[in-house]
């Protein structure tokens, strides 16, 4: 079991005609996943990697039976290919690209609550590291090697921070679910809670790392949830502690704006749901060890 993909997921590369698009889509491919084909306008009929090329999303969804895309589109066309997406019937789409206007992310959500949520494609990103089910598939632009299935789920804005969890976590025998990245911007898809949700309800999920950053409230909505709904321990890094307020670190949604945005005002917020927190991107593998053997469930997340 896994949330999101898995090795019977049908998978997409919208742009694989270009440098980044083809780059990436040859890792994947490498790496195992089942993609079965691409879509770039203007080259249907032609191949890359062995795969066929389609003018249109409709038309490789027709031909492929694809149900997961994802999007090495630049800036000015990404929103338009996220929504082709979603008009297609994928039920999976992560947006890769950074530099989307908020604008035309504001256009996207709109364009998507047309559906009805039960048929709504999930969309992760943009600017995202994209999501990874190891053994089974790789959609994104994660280094595969660093991660070893297993039975702990991994949300995030932050990729490289995604990485080095799951190295951790690797090195001292525990394994990952799934990981999955919604990406940094202020204006994205699935949020911490709709991922946290999935996990909840994964069977082959026994705990979860949840890494957010300072701005937005998404990790305060997703601790109450936890505290609510969640029967899995859940254990959250939250980076930015030292970040000064009102300046922007990184990503386009780190910036404090409002009350309980800071990384300090989160972590409280998280504690204060029952989130265990970890205090340094250098004690992921422990703090997990821990919240682990805490609950009784260590030994079997190692087998």
């Amino acid at each position: 079991m896994s949330v999101l993909i898995n090795k019977n997921s049908r998978i997409l590369v919208q742009g694989i005609t270009g440098k980044i698009g083809s780059f990436h889509a040859e890792d994947m491919i490498r790496y195992g996943s089942p993609v079965v084909g691409g879509v770039t306008p203007g080259k249907g009929g032609t191949e890359v990697h062995g795969k066929p090329v389609f003018d249109t999303v409709k038309q490789a969804v027709e031909a492929t039976g694809a149900d997961t895309t994802i999007v090495f589109v630049p800036p000015p066309f990404a929103a338009d290919s996220i929504m082709e997406a979603a008009d297609a019937g994928i039920k999976v789409c992560v947006c890769i690209t950074d530099g989307i206007p908020a604008q035309d992310m504001m256009r996207v959500k709109r364009y998507m609550r047309r559906y009805k949520a039960d048929s709504r494609m999930r969309l992760l990103g943009p600017n995202c590291a994209g999501v990874i089910t190891p053994g089974e598939a790789l959609v994104g632009i994660m280094p595969g090697h660093i991660y070893l299935p297993g039975r702990i789920g991994i949300v995030g804005r932050s990729g490289t921070l995604g990485y080095e969890a799951a190295s951790q976590l690797k090195a001292v025998g525990l394994g990952i679910s799934t990981s999955v990245g919604i990406g940094g911007d202020p204006i994205n898809g699935c949020s911490h809670r709709d991922v946290l949700e999935l996990f909840e309800n994964d069977p082959d999920t026994d705990a979860v790392i949840m890494i957010g950053e300072i701005g937005g409230p998404q990790e305060a909505e997703a601790g109450q949830y936890a505290r609510d709904h969640m029967t899995k321990p859940v254990c959250a890094y939250i980076a930015g502690l030292s970040a000064p307020k009102g300046r922007k670190m990184g990503h386009a949604g780190a910036i404090v704006s409002a009350f309980g945005e800071s990384a300090a005002e989160k972590v409280e917020i998280l504690k204060a749901c029952g989130v265990t927190i970890v205090p340094t991107p250098s004690e992921f593998a422990p703090t997990v060890q821990k919240m682990l053997a805490d609950r009784g469930l260590l030994a079997a997340a190692a087998e």
